[in-house]
């Protein structure tokens, strides 16, 4: 019997997807070109979903369509319309912020570093908890330094970014953030976004130290090669950037946290992803 369509054994020998997955890329292929339009493009004044106001809409503007007129609509500006908001825009090649020689890690080389968690014995274990403790400490005691703890997660499909900021005499900040549509390390990012955010515009912070778990995910703020997190990497550069070029001496740390730890004040603030 002769067949139109390969078999399964065919598609796997040269690398075939299956139809239904194809359809589904083009059909993402489709809402990215229109992500790509320049802003005062015609094809905007149709969409409901991102309306402007640099523009009149067109007369047939999919908002002032009825039910009936929409459901005859033939082609890919309704798909394109209704699914408009999944599509998020991570990347970001033009910023100011990333242009060589000039990326924040070439002008403040010095003034970020890390620490990452190595468990090769019990005794790395207890030093490491140890070493969180003692950044506990002083930052408690001088209030130059804030301390933040912060973590993202999954559950039933929903992002959870968490925030607990520390400051000397100051009550402590908590922020719980929840999205849809985001990865875990977006979540990551989200949330130590903010923090930096909350602690940059303190007065008199010097030094700010952040505990995640996540030290891959931090990493991504100083990677100067292209990555799908630019978005987040641009907004936190670039409020690090006004921090270290307010005085010379500010400075950030990020600490690495594993759950092995058992650090009480990191628990304590993954417990809310249970919650």
């Amino acid at each position: 019997m002769f067949q139109t369509s390969p078999l399964f054994g065919v598609e796997a020998i040269v690398d075939l997807i299956p139809i239904n997955l194809h359809l589904h890329k083009i059909s993402g292929q489709a809402l990215l070109r229109a992500h790509t339009l320049s802003h005062n493009h015609i094809l905007y004044s149709f969409l409901e979903s991102r309306p402007s106001d640099d523009h009149t809409h067109h007369l047939l503007f999919l908002d002032s369509l009825t039910c009936c007129q929409r459901e005859n609509i033939k082609g890919t500006i309704v798909d394109i319309d209704n699914r408009y908001n999944e599509v998020f825009p991570l990347f970001d090649l033009l910023n100011t912020e990333f242009p060589p020689g000039s990326h924040i890690i070439d002008v403040f080389p010095s003034h970020f570093s890390f620490y990452p968690f190595t468990k090769s014995n019990d005794n790395n274990l207890e030093n490491c908890v140890h070493q969180l403790n003692n950044i506990a400490i002083t930052s408690s005691l001088d209030c130059s330094h804030v301390l933040i703890i912060s973590d993202g997660g999954i559950k039933n499909n929903v992002a959870i970014s968490i925030t607990h900021i520390h400051v000397r005499d100051r009550p402590i900040v908590k922020i719980i953030y929840h999205a849809a549509n985001i990865t875990l390390t977006e979540a990551e990012l989200f949330a130590i976004r903010y923090s930096i955010n909350q602690a940059v515009n303190l007065p008199g912070i010097s030094k700010i130290v952040i505990v995640t778990d996540f030290l891959y995910a931090v990493k991504k703020i100083f990677d100067s090669f292209i990555h799908p997190f630019q978005m987040y990497s641009a907004a936190i550069s670039k409020e690090l950037r006004k921090f270290f070029s307010a005085n010379n001496n500010n400075s950030i740390v990020f600490w690495e946290c594993s759950t092995c730890c058992n650090w009480p004040l990191f628990i304590f603030v993954e417990r809310h992803q249970t919650i």
